[in-house]
Formats: C-alpha cells, sequence, structure tokens
C-alpha cells in the first residue's frame, strides 16, 4: 500500500503519482513479492532491490541521500519460530517498508488513520515502527526471568529431573534476544547519527530515548544470562553432591567388609591353623566379626558420614 503523509493524516495514494510532486512525503509498505515490480517507481535502485530479496545479515547502510535498513527480529510471543526479516528504504520524501503479509506497520498506520497516533515526518514514522517492534520486549524478558526463577526453585524444592534441557532451551532463547539487540543497538545507534539529515531534532530526541531502550534490553538480557549461568552451576553442584554422598556411602559399606574380607582370606589359605582344633574357635570368629561391623557403624554415626 501506498500512503501519502500531509498534516498527521496519511492518505492512500497512487503509485503512478509517486514522483510527480517531490513535496509529498510517502509511506509504503510492501512485501517481498512485491517489491521487483514496483522498486522503479520507488527509486530503489538494483544493489538494494538485491540485497532486499536475497540478503540474510542485519545491517545499516547510509548512502548519498538515503539510508537502508536489513534486520531480523525473532518472534516475541514464540521464540521457536523463525526470525521476521524486515527491510526499510529511507530518504528525504519517502520511507518503504519491506516485509511479510503480517507487517505490524498495518497497525500503525490504522491508528494514524484513525487519530490514535499523531505523526508529522516520516522520521516520526520510523520512530512508531520500531518503537512497535520492541513494545512487548520488556514483559518478554521478564517473563524469560520467571522461567528462571521457577527452575532455581524447582532445583531447590528437587520438583523437577529436566533441569539441564530447560537450562539449554533458556540459554539459546537468551543467546538469540542477545545477538539481536546487539545488532539492534549497532543501527539505533546509526539512525541517531543521522548522517544523511533525514531526521529532525525533534524526532532526533525520540531515538536518543529509543537506543537507551535497546541499551538496557541489552544489558537485561546479559543480566539474565548470567543468571542462567548460575543455575546451572547450581544445578552442577547439587548433581556433585549427590555423586558424592553415593561414593561416601560405597566408601562405608567397602571399609566396613574391608577387616571382614581380610578374615575371609586370612582362613582361606591352605594351611593348619591351631585354633581349627578348638571347639569355640568358630562361634569366636562369628563373634569377632559382628563386633567389627557394629563398631564400624557406631563410629562411622559418631562422625555423621551416613
Amino acid at each position: 500500500m501506498i500512503y501519502s503523509l500531509s498534516n498527521d493524516a496519511l492518505n492512500e495514494e497512487s503509485i503512478d503519482n509517486l514522483n510527480q510532486d517531490d513535496n509529498k512525503l510517502i509511506v509504503a509498505t510492501i512485501e517481498f513479492n512485491e517489491l521487483e515490480s514496483i522498486a522503479k517507481k520507488l527509486n530503489i535502485n538494483e544493489k538494494i532491490l538485491y540485497e532486499c530479496l536475497n540478503g540474510k545479515s542485519t545491517k545499516f547502510e547510509s548512502y548519498e541521500g538515503f539510508d537502508y535498513i536489513a534486520m531480523k527480529a525473532p518472534n516475541i510471543r514464540d521464540m521457536s519460530k523463525p526470525s521476521r526479516r524486515m527491510c526499510i528504504f529511507f530518504r528525504k520524501n519517502l520511507i518503504v517498508f519491506i516485509g511479510d503479509k503480517s507487517f505490524i506497520t498495518n497497525d500503525i498506520i490504522n491508528k494514524i488513520q484513525s487519530k490514535e497516533i499523531k505523526c508529522t515526518s516520516l522520521g516520526k514514522m520510523l520512530y512508531l515502527f520500531f518503537d512497535k517492534l520492541t513494545c512487548e520486549d520488556t514483559e518478554l524478558i521478564e517473563n524469560v526471568e520467571k522461567e528462571i526463577v521457577e527452575l532455581e526453585e524447582s532445583l531447590i524444592t528437587s520438583k523437577s529431573d529436566d533441569y539441564l534441557n530447560k537450562i539449554i532451551i533458556l540459554r539459546k532463547k537468551l543467546l538469540r534476544l542477545k545477538r539481536y539487540y546487539e545488532r539492534f543497538l549497532n543501527i539505533a545507534e546509526n539512525i541517531e547519527e543521522n548522517e544523511n539529515g533525514l531526521i529532525d531534532k525533534k524526532t532526533g530526541k525520540y531515538f536518543r530515548m529509543f537506543t537507551n531502550r535497546i541499551n538496557r534490553l541489552y544489558q537485561s538480557v546479559n543480566n539474565l544470562r548470567d543468571y542462567v549461568t548460575q543455575v546451572r552451576e547450581a544445578y552442577q553442584a547439587q548433581v556433585d553432591i549427590d555423586q558424592n554422598k553415593l561414593m561416601k556411602l560405597f566408601t562405608v559399606v567397602t571399609t566396613i567388609f574391608l577387616p571382614l574380607t581380610l578374615i575371609v582370606g586370612w582362613y582361606g589359605m591352605n594351611f593348619t591353623m591351631p585354633e581349627y582344633n578348638l571347639p569355640y574357635a568358630y562361634p569366636v570368629v562369628i563373634i569377632i566379626s559382628i563386633s567389627i561391623v557394629v563398631s564400624c557403624i557406631v563410629w562411622f554415626k559418631k562422625n555423621k558420614w551416613f
């Protein structure tokens, strides 16, 4: 869809009228499969067209007279789904948002047309797009933090036996968010520099606040990654403690039966011993063996070894 922006109002515009008035501010929302057929009318050169259709990286590039932004945004509601790719072509009197059918600009345009949002410049339109893109991110990070807290509590209360798998999932999710905000922060800082002068001073203030927000989100994700690492270390420590308890039990059992093994080995030798002829030798050996076992158990309990 093509719209002209005038006095904070968006009106639908024919693509054939784009180059008739250079003073018009044009907002375009295009799907990737439509871009090639109208790229020339939007003054998008072949290099940018190729980047839009074939590029995979997140980038900000400032050319003479226009800026180009390409990015991948993860699905905030379901991180297991693939990221959404989107591109932005921005010059003095034109901003083009390129994405899929579920493009978030549709909601922004509807709110501008219904006067819920005031937008008087293309720079403000770009800010509204990024603001909408990240408006739910704080809630997402809070939900991830709750997941980590619940995992830590279950680790203490031993209510779950799938800690390692959950920790791996959380680490992957946070790593994905870290990379996303890291690249997004770079884009926000480049926009704030405003090399081509496409953003007015008032909108520049909005982007400074936006850059600070992305930086806070980035730091929050890093803090959560440290938190997950601590939970993983706590889990590993708990596993080590359980293994130590098991090894201690085996050590105690081995220590109790070691003297008995010595007695068995001693009397299993092929020699005639004097006590073989004594009538009470066998009961005495039994009593000695029982005494050794009882003494060891009492000693271990006294020292709280089991």
